[in-house]
């Protein structure tokens, strides 16, 4: 089974993932784990095992890795990434994959350039219940797709989740970029833009309202153009006690909405969405994408996703500080040269 060198323990899902590789390795662990902060990176390596590797020159230099996992503050996704794609083994990086469009551009290149398989901490798309709305929309059961919604939200400022030292960076600017709009709702755009295309432009509000973290942003809400024409709307935030949350499509024949998975209908008539063929996601994705078992045109229309996802949400927040639409460039995977 894969041999899977962890690059930094930051992220809240480091847990999380390397239970799945205890789980579902041979080895039962990380081959190794490289963090920037030794004393955290240690603590994983006590509870989780595996090697604890101090100096990233060699981590990355270990011929016996088949995949990387990134799961580092957001804004040192990048010095990474331009550290291992020019390795060509297979990455699994945390959301959001870059902070920047320009970054995610300069990611583009560089799996272009290397052939790297790449992907990201989203799982949205991936279940049975997405890959059943997939065939819905493909076999056209709704009609003609008019607009869409998505609300991805908890109650982390409230709970004050992150007064844990080990997740206060998610409130520190200079490491998180951004708050619950960054946080949550990157996995709303995500997913959107991979149900129905490219985002033409947004406009959006974000704010701090519980005065929790005041730092960062706890919500914000995007309006998104999509260049198919179907009009999009994200909500995101760490201050929702309760209450729905999930997708809602809205189609000329009939609409959709999350419950018991999906259901869809008109008027009084409704039924459930049969569920789809769940596709790997996080760390499962990367043990595929090592194996070989995910098409490169699969793993490429995702990547493009995720980087698209990065300009989208740099876009909302620029709306927000202008009050006005903002055009959303798009981060295109070049023809690989590896």
């Amino acid at each position: 089974m894969p041999r899977i060198a962890v690059l930094s323990t930051a992220h809240i899902h480091s847990e999380a993932f390397l239970k799945y590789i205890q789980a579902n390795t041979s080895a039962g662990a990380p081959h190794l784990i490289w963090d920037q902060n030794q004393e955290r990176g240690q603590e994983y390596v006590a509870t989780f095992g595996g090697r604890f590797e101090p100096n990233l020159e060699a981590a990355l230099a270990d011929e016996q890795v088949d995949g990387f996992l990134i799961c580092a503050e957001n804004t040192r996704h990048m010095a990474l990434l331009e550290h291992v794609l020019p390795l060509g083994k297979p990455v699994l990086c945390e959301k959001p994959l870059t902070t920047s469009s320009a970054d995610a551009q300069r990611v583009a290149e560089l799996v272009a350039q290397h052939g790297t398989p790449l992907c990201s901490g989203y799982f949205m798309p991936f279940d049975t219940g997405a890959q059943g709305l997939i065939q819905l929309l493909a076999d056209e059961t709704l009609g003609a797709i008019t607009h869409v919604a998505h609300r991805n939200a908890h109650s982390a400022a409230y709970g004050r989740w992150f007064d844990n030292p080990k997740l206060a960076w998610f409130t520190e600017p200079e490491l998180s970029a951004g708050g619950a709009l960054l946080d949550l709702g990157t996995h709303s755009v995500h997913f959107l833009r991979s149900l129905f295309g490219p985002v033409e432009s947004v406009s959006a509000t974000v704010a701090t309202l519980s005065g929790a973290y005041p730092e960062v942003d706890d919500y914000g809400s995007i309006m998104l153009k999509f260049r198919s024409g179907v009009i999009g709307r994200v909500e995101a935030g760490w201050i929702q006690q309760a209450g729905p949350k999930g997708l809602e499509i809205f189609g000329d024949k009939a609409a959709l909405w999350p419950q018991d998975g999906f259901r869809y209908g008109s008027g009084n008539e409704s039924q459930g969405v049969p569920a789809g063929t769940a596709k790997p996601d996080r760390v499962a994705r990367l043990i595929a994408l090592i194996k070989g078992e995910i098409p490169e045109a699969e793993w490429r229309a995702d990547l493009e996703a995720a980087l698209d996802a990065v300009s989208i949400i740099e876009a909302a927040y620029r709306s927000s500080a202008s009050g006005s639409w903002q055009t959303v460039s798009d981060c295109l995977v070049p023809a690989t040269s590896a």
